[in-house]
């Protein structure tokens, strides 16, 4: 298995590898020499984006090539088709996972090594997210949300000593992170929120906030140790009055009112979490008061991002699952592979996938070796590939017949896993709108 040790060194190697392109060991006359270092010197950083790890430099082809193969082998060893069965089965997420995750360096791909990341950047992310769907989409989601809305969240915008005190426990799978956002009456409207947190001072004489409300649909809920949480701390004052809190599910008043029921991704756990007087001290505000909007769409493109990489799994699910069964099931002499309507369904499902996969992973490496963060391209490619999934997966049971329709193979749940990312993270209705927002601010010197 690829552990935390042997992966840190292949951020490392990424970034010596890229140095050596950028500044090759060659005799230059002094000013030629003087014009390449500068050069360099401005394409490193180009590279250092602010949303990216302490001196990151963009991952080669073979380097990410390489972290695709030890994922694999993560997957092949940890993650068979018994466990991800039985998590969809028992609507659960086997928690030995976590500290396999952390042991494997998983859970901090782009957070800094100095906190326990690896420092890698979008791409890397991409692949792990990937290749976890396609071995189990439930447990990729919950791995998602911890290392992606959580870690990276605090990553981006957490303090030095907020950096300190949780992404270390974060990173190596001992605590489970979550984001709460969503309410019942809060969903795509995020500012309708009616969660508050109110300035107050506790018994121990420290100032800090209580916050008041619930929060719903919250993805690593039922078992998260730290949370994300946005609340309103100045209600009437819209959007520029919600902050972002840290909050510890061992506070008192805190609680997880039920562990939701849902038709997919049941290996990953769902719940509605409640605030009862939950004190939140003042050094738990992520991104500054009053800052959670700016927080949270600073992140947003990139959880898109990020997330896009799970409906390519669950392609990528659905052709392993169907290819062999097509070439070798037979009907009237021959396998049905042979049949021209099963050939131009496999030719579809085939193209969607690859079609997907080149739009998410060439966002991805602009991100990283560019900086350059694009809101179209980012909901473009996780509208794109979640709706080619759920067609991916009804292609696939239509192709395994009777088969598909048994729980004996994972087609179902293949489908009832994908059919999330049509809704979850923002619906492909707002992700559009998104999209068609983003055209109207380019383009609003025109109007």
């Amino acid at each position: 298995m690829a552990s935390f040790q042997t992966l840190r060194p292949l951020a490392r190697t990424a970034v010596t590898s890229s140095c050596r392109r950028l500044a090759p060991r060659t005799f230059s006359p002094p000013s030629i020499a003087v014009a390449a270092s500068s050069l360099a010197v401005r394409q490193q950083s180009r590279f250092a984006s602010s949303k990216h790890p302490k001196g990151f430099v963009p991952p080669t082809p073979d380097d990410l090539e390489e972290l695709r193969e030890r994922v694999q082998e993560f997957a092949r060893r940890e993650l068979s088709e018994e466990v991800a069965a039985a998590a969809d089965k028992n609507n659960d997420f086997p928690a030995e996972l976590w500290p396999k995750l952390g042991e494997a360096g998983f859970l901090g791909i782009t957070a800094d090594e100095d906190v326990g990341g690896l420092g890698l950047g979008y791409q890397a992310h991409c692949i792990v997210m990937e290749e976890l769907s396609r071995a189990s989409g439930s447990i990729a989601l919950s791995y998602a949300a911890h290392s992606q809305l959580c870690v990276n969240q605090i990553q981006l915008h957490g303090t030095p000593e907020q950096k300190s005190k949780y992404l270390q426990k974060l990173t190596s799978g001992e605590w489970v992170g979550a984001l709460a956002m969503s309410e019942t009456g809060a969903g795509s409207d995020v500012v309708s929120m009616r969660t508050t947190a109110k300035e107050a001072t506790d018994e121990q004489g420290r100032r800090g906030y209580v916050l008041n409300g619930s929060k719903m649909w919250i993805t690593n809920g039922p078992y998260a140790d730290v949370v994300v949480v946005y609340a309103k701390t100045k209600p009437d004052a819209g959007s520029k009055g919600i902050t972002a809190f840290l909050v510890e599910t061992a506070s008192s008043g805190f609680s997880c009112a039920r562990k939701l029921d849902k038709m997919g991704m049941r290996g990953s756990p769902t719940g509605e979490l409640m605030f009862d007087n939950v004190f939140v001290p003042e050094d738990r505000v992520l991104g500054g008061l009053h800052e959670a909007v700016r927080v949270l769409m600073s992140g947003l493109d990139l959880e898109r991002l990020v997330l896009s990489a799970g409906p390519l799994g669950l392609m990528q699910a659905s052709m392993d699952v169907t290819l062999p069964f097509v070439h070798q099931r037979k009907q009237f002499g021959q396998p049905v592979a042979h049949f021209q309507l099963v050939q131009g369904k496999l030719a579809d499902m085939y193209t969607k996938m690859q079609a997907s996969r080149s739009y998410t992973y060439a966002t991805a490496r602009q991100v990283d070796e560019t900086g350059e963060i694009r809101t179209q391209d980012c909901a473009g490619a996780i509208l794109y590939a979640a709706e080619r999934a759920t067609e991916c997966a009804l292609d696939s049971i239509q192709l395994l017949g009777g088969m598909g329709y048994m729980e004996e193979l994972p087609a179902s749940r293949i489908l009832r896993d994908a059919k999330l990312y049509e809704i979850g993270a923002g619906t492909s209705e707002v992700r559009r709108m998104v999209i068609g927002r983003a055209f109207n601010k380019e383009y609003a010197h025109l109007a």
